[in-house]
């Protein structure tokens, strides 16, 4: 099978059909095995339950595979009348209109196996060109089961709303954000990772939510496990669990309803997922990731506004408040309000560039500071032209 060419779906799903076991295994030990191959950790290194050969399938072929064979347990599971197929694109349908076009065109017309073919593959695999793969990975797949949560919502009340991802991902945020800053010492490091992880979700706010409104907002055991697991993965990061954070945890662990021995194995299982794999992910193996997530970023910013500068530079025209303090920002630092402008007023031009869409994604904030360094730098001549001096 190959999940980077068309029919991979129709040929994942024969592969089920020979081997229905995977769909009849407990919710728990169908969990297991997304957190053993890595989907849970957003580094995945196995196909689940090791269903097919993993051979020299890519992570971001083995993460779709992952995905697609998460929907399907839950569609199983749940046992909706419609078919497979088009319960997952009407879901994809549905959650779309609550957020941006993100996949475009690629819902319009007859559901098939093609057509969730490209979905999927455009929600696991942002092109290498366009977004680094250790943020990709790391952060961004690291809430794909969200989707997965989301779409067993979606078959159960046949509906969903943009209040029960929200409140997911706040919960999410709450919980998560807990674990990192329980950390008896917090690193540069740390805090990097905060800002990163907060960035990432697609309806991140500045109004947080209390810890005891974030355990209420989470009522199935699928979000229980999945939440706790992320919090042992937030607590993992400097690659060591201190007693503060262990404290934490366990406090979780029972807050969330969950009994003992789940809680031990869940510890235990992110220590030794990173332990065993630490030198097949890179986050991992980067002596600071966060130096090397922006170094990255900062060659992809820059290639991306090269490749779109005099489109780019047309849509700057028509904005005087931004040519002025884009202009600005090459001499002195913008203030807090003014950054606000220049991010609102960007991400409106970008949304006309379906080359600069990635800033648009959930994280692509974290690399607006790049784009407003870069745009002076690649266009002397025009903001030269047109630049506006301080009175």
């Amino acid at each position: 099978m190959n999940p980077s060419a068309q029919g991979w779906i129709k040929k994942l799903l024969n592969e089920v059909e020979e081997n229905p076991t995977i769909l009849t295994s407990s919710k728990e030990n169908f969990y297991e095995a997304l957190r053993i191959c890595g989907f849970i950790y957003g580094s995945n290194l196995d196909v689940v339950f090791q269903l097919i050969p993993k051979d020299d399938l890519s992570e971001e072929e083995l993460c779709k595979t992952n995905l697609c064979l998460a929907f399907l347990y839950a569609y199983n599971y749940l046992k909706p009348q419609t078919p497979f197929i088009e319960s997952v694109i009407n879901f994809y349908t549905d959650i779309e209109a609550l957020k941006t076009s993100f996949f475009q065109d690629l819902l319009i017309g007859k559901k098939s196996n093609e057509q969730l073919e490209k979905i999927i593959h455009k929600r696991v695999q942002i092109d290498d060109n366009i977004i680094t793969k250790n943020f990709n990975y790391f952060i961004i797949n690291a809430l794909l089961h969200i989707d997965v949560l989301a779409y067993i919502e979606y078959v159960k009340t046949n509906t969903i709303t943009i209040d029960y991802v929200r409140d997911l991902e706040a919960s999410i945020e709450t919980i998560t954000l807990g674990v990192l800053n329980s950390k008896e010492t917090k690193s540069s490091y740390d805090i990097s990772l905060i800002k990163l992880f907060e960035s990432s979700l697609r309806y991140h706010t500045d109004n947080k939510i209390s810890y005891q409104k974030a355990i209420k907002n989470i009522k199935s055991d699928f979000e229980r496990f999945y939440i706790f697991d992320l919090a042992c993965m937030a607590s993992w990061s400097d690659r060591s669990i201190d007693q503060n954070e262990e404290r934490f945890l366990i406090q979780l662990g029972k807050d969330l309803d969950i009994d003992n021995n789940h809680i031990t194995k869940s510890i235990k299982s992110v220590d030794s997922f990173y332990t065993i794999h630490k030198e097949e992910i890179a986050l991992l193996s980067s002596k600071n990731v966060v130096q090397s997530f922006y170094k990255n970023s900062s060659k992809m910013v820059k290639k991306l506004i090269i490749r779109n500068s005099k489109r780019l530079y047309q849509e700057l025209k028509g904005s005087k408040e931004l040519m002025i303090l884009l202009s600005q920002s090459t001499v002195r630092d913008l203030n807090s309000e003014e950054q606000k402008k220049v991010q609102n007023q960007l991400l409106d031009i970008f949304k006309s560039i379906p080359s600069l869409a990635i800033f648009l994604l959930p994280g692509g904030a974290l690399l607006l500071p790049l784009v407003v360094k870069f745009i002076p730098k690649l266009l002397p001549s025009a903001f030269d032209e047109n630049r506006i001096e301080e009175d």
